[in-house]
């Protein structure tokens, strides 16, 4: 198939010659499609390549401007459209196959085109600009006018696709939404309505969101306020309300990757997430259509499966699982269900019926699918895979699948001819993918993968070889003799550095290899020689580019190397030769180690005066280099005699512009007289090697994907290689050039062919017999291969990479280790080195071993030798340098920690400065504590901040205003609410100071809180009831802080003399237990003594301070600081020396007078009085002397113990007191702590209270915000609606207008239609009458309407397309055939005249075109009513929009008035004022109510009157109950009265005479007999006295100690006396409360309990009666008894 020759451009008059495009290869971008049912076509680079693959037949569509962009394609119509990539990009139309023009658009995109789509009929084309206008457009390509058009800012969209059922729908998709465009039509106007689609969420569950823009307004509850929707919360206003959320609410969704039509216009769709879905045509909503399992979890396979897998050999071993949740990116709606294929590589059969679906495999891959087309007939099935090979199969036919294209896994590196460059070429992409193509049409034959990331490659001259340089310094030699079957024959690796140039010289003798950093490689380039490594040059500096001229005389290449040193900001060129006895002797031209000598490469250096970016030589001395640094081309002339110490800067020349941009290099034709120069521009301009002039220019590829990379010329000069980054390779031919310089490139060409021709056939023998090389056996690698697991899930990555190796040869190959040609050079040269001084070696060794051991013997006696003989350890060390090195890396190492360490303890430092200057030196007053001594009691007094100058200037401000309108306040009620003076009555006066007690008390509950106890003004709030406005609620709360700062400020004052009081206590305690040490130490107590200390938390400013007690590592210490530290403790040891002097007078006071001069009281416990010699000696042999000095000596000793016990007694009297006092002391201040600490929860307790006020101010400020926010929105949303309604109201009004007005032409046209039917007969009149009727009948008559003949395609799921405007156009042509065929003369009546059967024709050809019209207008006019009735539906619908806003704004106004007014206040009730039921620590108040104090007062005086009536009866009952108590009482007195006389009577009779009355009677002085028995009674009461008195002293100690205990008791008693007080008030309150609260049921309970005393009484009363009847008969038996027992007596008579 020939490319098009309108497709190119004109070229220019001043070019002399032209390049033509004669093919393209290249890979697809997955922008491809079926141009015709065996032809696809796709973009590549600047070019669209179509590709018969039945025929195999190619042709080229170049874009005539700028890379291709966007790209569609409709294989029904063979149409062709895409966009060029420029500013202003313009959508081109073509036809296939002539690929001629069709349309031209230019819309309106700034930037690029992201989508294209073509209708399945009709000429409509959309696109979808990117950035910025993110556009849908709709056009009429074949008309090229805009039908409609709609932007989205800001949405990306990925995939876009007519209805095949209906061009007036669109479905576009981005990663996170699905929308659906309706195109609306009425006669010639068009408009693009969006549906957006509801999709599913990650989990793949429905999503039913509510619209949160209008949420009902609901009071939930009062004090919260009523339910607004989120965004009024937000304080959000403008248009994002209506589709705010907040981003915890937010449910991600599914990420759409592709959907497909189906018949009924529904969408089948897939995501990332796995799911299958569908979408519905009426509802727009995304379901989860899910998979119905097999029983055994087997794929299904259908019958025609096949796969390309290496994992599956045939479908008789497939024994796969089913796989659930494939990520699908591609789909193909057919007949009997839908193609789909994801990233597992298989294509699967869908059959979906309901809510499930079934599957069966029909292709398995082994990369990702990303594209699946049905060809035009829907025979064949186009599979695309991720990496962009393209498969073909027939579904329906177990034809093989045709390969139609092996993609490669990146982009190409560079293309060069093989030898001699007429018949092949080959291409190597950075992958390593090697492809040998056919010169004649572009045919890949075949393709070999080196498992390597591939940097550079070269054609050899001499041989079918292909040289390939790699990343990590190999270089490939690939044997290309049998281009079908290409093998790797040999492998070298230089460096472990990137191969980043292959040059082969012209003699084809020598390849030079390059990497970056300055290595050049010389290797022979024969096979025969099995490309030997002949040696290398090291460079100065990075190489930037590399050629080469051979001179036939000398026969020696010389090789150009540039270079770009970044110092002198110039080029550099390093020139060697290379000789032929390089390659022949060459161990004379190198070193040991494989460099070669200068003198044999004769190298010598060039500097340029500009820095440049490449460069070449002509066989004379002129050489060309491409500036870098400004487009120009400039020529240079190499000096014929240089010294080779001499470094000449070289200046240009010539210089000419380059209409390049970007990075550009230059390329010399084999002949040396055509210069080609490309860069990143993408253009190839070849100029005149000579004059420098243009010969011709060729835009090949495109700037956007930077242009070309590399070229190649053929021998002869006829053809040219490009390729370039956007995956394409060009192959020019010459098109128009003069003859001359044709016929001198051919020659030039067969010249170097016949002096190759002797290499090359030698050379491609022997080439052809080297064994393939490989790592491991081919065995090897199948075995390792498929004992893999068969079951590979493949994942969807977005750009296929291989980084060092390929994948599958790291997993297939083993890990060896292979060494350089530089390392192996290096390992021979020492090897060779050490042979040659091995004796030498040894005699060092052995004197280096007899050095040590000579060390060691005099360290060893150093060792021994006294301190002050001894040298250091350094004096022994030999290696002073390396030691030297050491200890500087070792001191740079510290000084590296150590810097880490203060920049870590500067950041602590910095923090802990930040932290103190918020937390500590920003307080005026800090935090701390004070706690009690022995209670565990804390009180923590307020930290507080200095209020800034602007709080104290508002808070001034708010004072001053409150007392304006204080003032204001009284000035009114005294004009206003004057009255007169009236006399106030006694009982009004109480009344009135009972009112104000209840006012005070009032004023207090409603002020909410007890802050004014506590030394805070409140008489300048406002009173709770009136803070309506924003403005007092603020002034509110600002003084309300103020309360709080006062409260806070009342509490610390006292806080601070507490802790004043403290520290005057601890202080006494320390000087109490200075004294109680001292007097436990002269008494020998070990006894622990109470210390009393500050905490921490008292004084928090020691946190802040680090004590040297508390650092536990050695503290560091400079080279300064130690010395003086050393000096220091030199000076101490001399004073401490001098102190341990001989001090006389100390030593005599110490023993003569036991080191004091003056003895004191407390030493009385020390003394000891030194017994008497004599004393060790028998008292025997003691003299009268010595007997009397020892009882002198015991004397004293007595009187010294004594002394002794009596101080001790002293001691121990005093210790108590001391101990006593300190413990009341403290105790006193825990009972002043305990004080303070009531007061610090009381003061709490108010600023909560503040606090709750402040928070319920703000809580209302902030509900009063969201209210007008809320509004504000409202009113923009009204406003947003009203321009809609507007607007929707206009396009009524047109639509309307319109309508009416078709409708008037269309009746128009029926009345002229019928009116031409009435007016035959006039218009025939002059006919006869038989002529009429038959005319008449002809005239109705009307041929069969048009029935194509529509071969039904069973394959296509959509089948006809209804309504297309092509087929109305049709039947409109066949009917005019069918007029033309009735018009013929054949058809006229016999008879009729010529002129009126013409007139007749011409009548009636009016008339049905006529009724054509008419049908024609009926259906547009259809159109346009329905397009009319949508209007309206889109206008009734804005106006129940703005009145569900008008409805909402009036109940949010209601609502904002409401809670303007309906105040949150706080009380403060005391007890007995809140009577609710319940235990709960925080009383419900849900149903509580307030009620009016006087109700409840009148209530309780109420009840109290009735309770003095029911006292005074109870007190009247209990009077007469008492009198009844005093007459039993006095009668029991008489009763008992009677008893004790006759007791007495009975006593007298029966005493007995006892010896005391016998002695009394007999005795005659018996008061001196008593009165010596009182004597000694009274001797006997003298000592019990005395003793007595000594039990009292006793008890009175004991009194004392429990009246201590008494009197702790008495405190205790009295807290707990004060709670049971309370408690009793609280009790009493509480059982009066509840005796008071129902006076009935009191009642009834006292009316029982008297009627229950009075039955218990008269019970008594009987019982009183029985028992004294059974009295008097118990007496009569005991008085019968007694005058039976005591005869002898009288009888004494009863009264």
């Amino acid at each position: 198939m020939e490319p098009a020759k309108s497709s190119r451009r004109p070229a220019s008059a001043m070019h002399k010659a032209e390049l033509e495009v004669r093919w393209v290869q290249g890979f697809t971008n997955r922008k491809l499609g079926f141009v015709n049912n065996r032809t696809i076509c796709y973009p590549c680079g600047n070019y669209i390549i179509f590709i018969n693959f039945e025929t195999k037949e190619r042709a080229v569509l170049r874009c005539p401007n700028g890379s291709i962009g966007a790209f569609a394609v409709n294989g029904n119509q063979g149409i062709i459209t895409f966009s060029n990539r420029q500013l202003k990009p313009i959508i081109y139309v073509y036809n296939f196959p002539a690929l001629t023009k069709r349309a031209k658009i230019k819309g309106q995109a700034s930037l690029d085109y992201s989508l294209l789509a073509l209708s399945y009929t009709g000429s409509y084309l959309a696109s979808y600009s990117s950035v910025p206008e993110f556009s849908l457009s709709i056009w009429d390509w074949s008309k090229k006018i805009l039908l409609c058009s709609q932007s989205q800012p800001g949405v990306e969209v990925t995939a876009m696709s007519f209805n095949p059922m209906s061009w007036h729908q669109l479905c576009l998709h981005s990663g996170t939404s699905v929308t659906v465009w309706n195109i609306e039509r009425t006669d010639n106007e068009h408009l693009l309505k969006s549906k957006p689609v509801t999709l599913p969420a990650q989990d793949g569950s429905t999503m039913n969101e509510p619209n949160n823009f209008f949420s009902c307004l609901s009071v939930r509850d009062t004090y919260f306020g009523p339910l607004l929707p989120l965004s009024a919360v937000a304080g959000l206003v403008g248009d994002e309300t209506e589709t705010f959320k907040p981003k915890d609410d937010t449910q991600p969704t599914v990420h759409p990757t592709v959907h497909c039509w189906t018949p009924t216009s529904d969408l089948y769709m897939g995501c990332e997430e796995g799911y299958f879905l569908k979408i519905g045509a009426d509802t727009f909503k995304a379901i989860t259509v899910y998979q119905k399992l097999s029983p055994d979890a087997k794929a299904k396979l259908h019958a025609t499966f096949r796969s390309m897998s290496r994992f599956c050999a045939n479908s008789e071993d497939y024994g796969r699982k089913e796989v659930q949740n494939v990520v699908l990116l591609a789909m193909a709606l057919y007949k009997d269900g839908l193609y789909a294929a994801g990233n597992d590589g298989v294509v699967r059969w869908y059959q979906v019926k309901g809510t499930h679906f079934q599957t069966e495999d029909c292709l398995e891959l082994e990369e990702p699918i990303t594209n699946l087309i049905f060809s035009p007939d829907y025979t064949y099935l186009l599979v695309e895979t991720e990496k962009g090979s393209l498969y073909i199969f027939n579904p329906n036919d177990n034809e093989d699948v045709i390969q139609l294209l092996d993609a490669s896994e990146s982009q190409f590196l560079g293309v060069d001819f093989v030898v001699p460059g007429s018949k092949h070429c080959v291409s190597v992409a950075e992958s390593g993918e090697v492809h040998v193509w056919q010169i004649e049409d572009g045919a890949c034959v075949s393709k070999i993968s080196l498992h390597a990331m591939a940097t550079a490659m070269a054609c050899s001259l001499s041989s079918h070889c292909v040289a390939v340089g790699t990343k990590k310094g190999h270089i490939f030699f690939i044997d290309v003799t049998d281009v079908k079957h290409p093998k790797v024959v040999h492998r070298v690796l230089l460096i472990e550095r990137p191969v980043q140039f292959l040059h082969y010289e012209q003699s084809g003798q020598f390849l030079i290899a390059g990497t970056s950093d300055g290595y050049i490689f010389i290797l022979n380039a024969l096979p025969s020689n099995t490309f030997q490594v002949l040696g290398y040059i090291v460079l100065s500096h990075e190489i930037v580019d590399l050629t080469s001229l051979y001179d036939v005389e000398i026969e020696a290449s010389e090789v150009i190397v540039l270079l770009c040193p970044p110092d002198i900001k110039r080029a550099r060129l390093e020139v060697f030769h290379l000789l032929k006895k390089i390659a022949l002797v060459n161990e004379e031209c190198i070193n040991e180690r494989g460099l070669l000598k200068d003198q044999v490469i004769r190298k010598r250096t060039y500097d340029v005066e500009f820095p440049l970016s490449s460069v070449v030589k002509r066989k004379d001395t002129t050489v060309y280099g491409y500036a870098s640094h400004a487009p120009f081309i400039c020529k240079y002339q190499f000096a014929s005699k240089v010294s080779w110490k001499d470094s000449p800067v070289m200046k240009s020349e010539k210089r000419i512009p380059s209409k390049q941009f970007g990075q550009a290099f230059l390329h010399l034709s084999p002949h040396g007289k055509w210069l080609a120069s490309v860069a990143e521009s993408g253009l190839l301009i070849i100029h005149d090697a000579v004059t420098l002039d243009t010969l011709a220019r060729e835009h090949c590829h495109s700037y956007q994907e930077h242009g070309i990379r590399s070229l190649a010329f053929s021998l002869d000069g006829q053809f040219i290689l490009v390729s370039g980054l956007d995956g394409a390779v060009v192959f020019l031919k010459w098109k128009r050039i003069s003859e001359r310089k044709l016929k001198d490139a051919a020659d030039f060409g067969n010249y170097l062919l016949i002096n190759l021709n002797n290499y090359i056939s030698q050379e491609n023998t022997f080439l052809k017999n080297m064994p393939e090389w490989t790592r491991v056996s081919s065995t090897r690698l199948d075995s390792a291969f498929f004992q893999s697991d068969s079951q590979v899930t493949f994942r969807k990555v977005s750009n296929i990479e291989i980084e060092e190796e390929d994948e599958y040869f790291l997993l297939t190959q083993g890990k060896s280790v292979e060494a350089t040609w530089l390392d192996q050079k290096a390992e021979k040269a020492i090897k060779e080195e050490t042979a040659k001084f091995s004796d030498k070696r040894k005699e060092l060794k052995h004197g280096i071993k007899k050095l040590r051991n000579k060390i060691q013997e005099m360290m060893y006696e150093n060792a021994k030798a006294p301190k002050i003989e001894k040298l250091d350890q350094q004096e022994f060390n030999l290696d002073i340098e390396e030691q030297e090195k050491q200890q500087i890396e070792s001191e740079k190492e510290v000084a590296r920690v150590r810097k880490d360490i203060e920049m870590e303890n500067l950041a602590n430092a910095y923090l802990r400065e930040i932290i103190k200057e918020d937390c500590w030196n920003s307080m005026s007053v800090k935090g701390r504590s004070v706690r009690s001594f022995h209670l565990p009691y804390e009180v923590q007094n307020f930290p507080m901040k200095e209020r800034t100058p602007e709080e104290l200037a508002f808070l001034k401000k708010i004072l001053h205003i409150k007392k304006i309108e204080k003032a204001d306040l009284k000035l009114r009620r005294e004009i206003v609410d004057f009255e007169s003076h009236i006399p106030v009555t006694k009982e009004e006066g109480e009344k009135a100071e009972e009112g104000e007690k209840w006012d005070e008390e009032a004023v207090h509950a409603l002020e909410g809180s007890l802050s004014s106890y506590f030394g805070a003004d409140t008489s300048v709030l406002y009173p709770q009831m009136e803070t309506h406005s924003r403005e007092e609620k603020i002034n509110q709360i600002i003084l309300l802080r103020d309360i709080i700062y006062s409260v806070k400020t009342a509490f610390n004052k006292e806080f601070d003399s507490v802790t004043r009081m403290k520290e005057l206590e601890i202080a006494r305690v320390k000087e109490r237990n200075v004294r109680i040490s001292e007097i436990l130490n002269q008494l020998d107590i070990q006894e622990e003594i109470w210390e009393a200390t500050f905490t921490d938390s008292e004084k928090p400013d020691q946190d802040l301070q680090v004590l040297d007690s508390e650092i536990k590592v050695e503290k560091y210490l400079t080279p300064v600081q130690k010395a003086k530290e050393k000096i220091m403790a030199r000076i101490n040891y001399k004073r401490r020396l001098a102190a341990q002097g001989d001090n006389a007078r100390e030593r005599g006071l110490t023993d003569m007078m036991n080191g004091v001069l003056e003895i004191k009281k407390e030493d009385i416990l020390k003394m000891e009085i030194p017994p008497p010699s004599f004393a060790s000696k028998p008292e025997a042999l003691w003299n009268e002397d010595e007997k009397k000095i020892y009882k002198e000596y015991e004397k004293k000793v007595k009187e010294l113990n004594e002394e002794r016990e009596k101080h001790r007694k002293i001691l121990e009297t005093e210790l108590r007191k001391l101990q006593s006092s300190v413990q009341e002391t403290t105790q006193t201040f825990d009972e002043i702590v305990s004080r303070l600490f009531d007061k610090k929860v009381k003061s709490e307790m108010v600023i909560y209270q503040e606090e709750l006020k402040i928070t319920n101010l703000l809580y209302s400020l902030l509900l009063d915000e969201e209210l007008s926010t809320r509004e504000a929105g409202l009113n923009h949303y009204l406003e947003k609606k009203r321009k809609e309604k507007m607007s929707t109201s206009d396009a009524v009004k047109t639509a309307r207008a319109q309508v009416d007005a078709h409708r008037e032409a269309y009746d128009i046209l029926i009345a002229e239609d019928k009116l031409m039917e009435r007016g035959f007969r006039k218009e025939f009149s002059d006919v006869p009458t038989h002529h009429i009727d038959h005319l008449l009948k002809l005239y109705k008559r009307r041929p069969r309407a048009h029935k194509a003949k529509v071969v039904h395609d069973t394959s296509n799921p959509y089948g006809d397309r209804p309504g297309s405007a092509k087929a109305m156009q049709d039947a409109y042509i066949h009917l005019m055939k069918a007029i033309d065929e009735m018009d013929e003369f054949e058809n006229k009546p016999e008879g009729l005249d010529y002129t009126i059967w013409d007139r007749f024709c011409v009548v009636r050809r009016a008339k049905i075109e006529s009724e054509q019209q008419i049908k024609q207008k009926a259906l547009t006019l259809a159109e346009m009513q329905t397009f009319l009735q949508r209007r309206i539906e889109d206008d009734e619908k804005v106006r129940k929009d703005i009145e569900h806003i008008f409805n909402e704004l009036n109940l949010l106004r209601e609502m904002k008035m409401k809670y303007q007014l309906d105040l949150m206040v706080q009380f403060l009730f005391k007890q007995g004022q809140v009577e609710l039921e319940g235990s709960n620590l925080i009383p419900d108040y849900t149903d509580a109510i307030l009620i009016n104090r006087s109700i409840i007062e009148e209530l309780n005086s109420t009840i109290r009157a009735q309770g003095e009536r029911k006292v005074a009866s109870m007190v009247e009952s209990k009077d007469f109950r008492k009198g009844i108590f005093q007459l039993e009482w006095e009668h029991k007195k008489i009763q008992m009265q009677i008893d004790d006389l006759n007791q007495k009577a009975r006593d007298i009779q029966k005493l007995n005479v006892t010896k005391d009355r016998q002695l009394f009677l007999t005795v005659l002085n018996y008061d001196s007999r008593m009165n010596r028995e009182v004597s000694v009674m009274e001797a006997t009461l003298a000592f019990l006295d005395k003793v007595h008195k000594k039990n009292v002293q006793k008890q009175e100690k004991l009194i004392m100690e429990l009246e201590k205990q008494i009197d702790q008791k008495k405190v205790a008693n009295q807290k707990l006396s004060k709670e049971i007080q309370e408690m009793l008030v609280s009790v009493s309150e509480r059982r009066h409360i509840f005796e008071c609260s129902d006076s009935e049921l009191l009642k009834q309970k006292i009316y029982k309990e008297h009627y229950e005393d009075i039955v218990q009484r008269q019970q008594l009363v009987d019982l009183a009666k029985a028992q004294a009847q059974e009295l008097s008969i118990l007496q009569a038996e005991v008085e019968r008894l007694r005058m039976r027992t005591f005869p002898a007596f009288f009888d004494v008579q009863e009264y």
